[in-house]
């Protein structure tokens, strides 16, 4: 597995890393001894699938309040996402601040989110599914969300949303009393 650090301190990246041959590659997409040795989360608990049927679909801007944040890896498996993460930690260097990356199908790239952090993205085509890995389990009553579009994070969205939930369109923006 090949590890990036993003901007966002404790965000990676992680690439999976292939043995090719005639008939395609091989590689691990999750190894708990390797996760470990970055320092990172591995307490699975959870995993998850999406599946967005209409390109321009936005899901997010999501996360869990205290005490159930969790940690997610997201990998797109069909189709492409262009994902986005905020990091929403107080006494962090990079507080507010986010990143975005396209995921899809041929890239096998995957987001390592850490606890404290929303989380969303667009689908740049049809039938775009997503798995994620979480840590903790869903608490509906930790579940928070803020706009996707909030002026306050200005995120460079590769284009105008198409498909959006009642509850993602009508989410807040953010505040300091919805830290996690």
């Amino acid at each position: 597995m090949i590890f990036s650090e993003t901007k966002l301190k404790g965000a990676f990246v992680i690439e999976i890393a292939k043995i090719k041959d005639e008939r395609g590659f091989f590689g691990r997409s999750w190894c708990k001894n390797e996760m470990e040795a970055h320092g990172l989360n591995t307490n699975i608990t959870q995993v998850n699938t999406s599946l967005s049927l209409k390109k321009g679909t936005v899901r997010g801007m999501h996360y869990q309040k205290h005490p159930h944040e969790e940690t997610k890896l997201v990998r797109c498996t069909k189709g492409a996402i262009y994902d986005v993460i905020i990091d929403l930690r107080p006494d962090s260097a990079t507080y507010m601040e986010w990143f975005g990356i396209e995921l899809n199908e041929n890239n096998h790239k995957m987001l390592y989110i850490p606890e404290k952090f929303a989380h969303g993205f667009i689908t740049l085509k049809d039938n775009s599914e997503i798995t994620y890995f979480n840590t903790q389990f869903y608490y509906p009553e930790a579940s928070t969300e803020l706009r996707y579009n909030d002026p306050r994070f200005n995120i460079d969205w590769p284009f105008k949303a198409k498909v959006i939930s009642q509850k993602d369109k009508n989410a807040p923006d953010f505040n300091e009393n919805m830290l996690p």
